[in-house]
C-alpha cells in the first residue's frame, strides 16, 4: 500500500528515465552547443552486421595470404 505522501515526491515512476530539470537560458546554451561543429553532421547509422562482415573477410582474406605466402616459401 503506498503512502500519499509517496505520490509526488519525486520517486522515478517505472519505464521513465530521469532528466534534470535546466533553465531556460542553460537549455537554449546546451541546444547550441548540440548543434555546432562535430554533434551537427548527419551520420549514416552504425550497422554492426557490415563490420563483423568486413573484419571476417579481411581475416580470411589475411589467412589465405599467409598460406599462400608458405607455400611459395616452401614452408608448409
Amino acid at each position: 500500500m503506498r503512502d500519499e505522501r509517496d505520490q509526488g515526491g519525486g520517486a522515478e515512476q517505472p519505464g521513465e528515465a530521469w532528466r534534470p530539470e535546466l533553465r531556460p537560458e542553460d537549455q537554449a546554451r546546451v541546444d547550441a552547443f548540440l548543434k555546432r561543429g562535430v554533434n551537427s553532421v548527419e551520420r549514416k547509422p552504425f550497422r554492426p552486421l557490415l563490420l563483423l562482415i568486413v573484419l571476417m573477410a579481411m581475416v580470411m582474406g589475411l589467412s589465405v595470404l599467409s598460406r599462400w605466402l608458405a607455400y611459395w616459401a616452401g614452408v608448409h
